[in-house]
């Protein structure tokens, strides 16, 4: 009898010791690229956020557009909380650049999406690191918006295009030499 007793302790010390079940290995389903991920989350909500505080200057006169109303600083609100969760979502392990096939918008200033996805493979942390910095560079646009303070959302936004120029210069154009982008 305490031999069986020690089998079925020994059984069930295993089960609990057994490797996890795939889906705990891998508990994302990835379907969007990062391309993806940049077409429909990080720009919309990055442009959103820079055009939130503008002066506009037309025949008609001079305009300074700023958040208002409860309903305006909610929308800014929701495109902030969007880019920040975009940042973790681009560094997901496994998940790939573009679909396959798929090409540079302008392929004489951007890398092919295979070369993008290489560099990224092959420096991954830095490209953590850059997503990091984007994280990083919107949080202080989320505090301007909760404090409705247009001039420091104003401020962010150009903290947040700065970050994003660094990741596009290291991974997605870095020919591009220009003066303007050392």
């Amino acid at each position: 009898m305490k031999t069986l007793y020690a089998c079925m302790a020994l059984v069930l010390l295993c089960l609990g010791c057994s490797k996890p079940s795939s889906v705990a290995e891998r508990p994302f389903i990835l379907t969007a690229t990062i391309k993806d991920i940049m077409d429909s989350m990080v720009e919309p909500s990055a442009d959103e956020i820079w055009d939130a505080v503008s002066t506009v200057s037309n025949a008609a006169g001079v305009e300074d557009r700023q958040p208002r109303t409860d309903e305006e600083w909610t929308a800014v609100r929701r495109r902030a909380i969007t880019l920040l969760e975009a940042t973790n979502l681009i560094t997901i392990e496994g998940r790939h650049v573009a679909k396959p096939g798929e090409k540079a918008r302008v392929e004489a200033i951007e890398l092919a999406p295979e070369e993008i996805e290489r560099r990224i493979y092959q420096d991954r942390d830095r490209f953590v690191a850059l997503a990091h910095a984007l994280h990083a560079a919107t949080l202080p646009a989320l505090q301007a918006i909760e404090a409705r303070n247009p001039d420091k959302l104003l401020e962010a936004g150009q903290a947040i295009d700065e970050a994003c120029e660094n990741c596009h210069l290291k991974y997605w154009y870095p020919m591009d030499k220009s003066p303007a982008r050392k």
